[in-house]
């Protein structure tokens, strides 16, 4: 059985800026890298770390200031 994670990239990062993240996610873990660097480190986080920050994101909580 194959525990490769599969990883998908955002469709926003498409042309020439390549500063993005690739996520993969699966049932107990979200896992994070750099698109530049896939065989670096991976981030994991729980799906509760994961849902936290995603509510935090869209709650503007990371928004930087004008």
């Amino acid at each position: 059985m194959n525990h490769e994670p599969t990883w998908q990239r955002s469709s926003y990062s498409q042309g020439s800026d390549q500063t993005c993240v690739d996520v993969a996610i699966s049932a107990i873990a979200v896992h994070v890298r750099d698109s530049k660097d896939p065989d670096g480190p991976i981030l994991r986080f729980s799906t509760v770390e994961w849902a936290v920050f995603l509510r935090g994101v869209h709650g503007g909580e990371f928004e930087l200031p004008r």
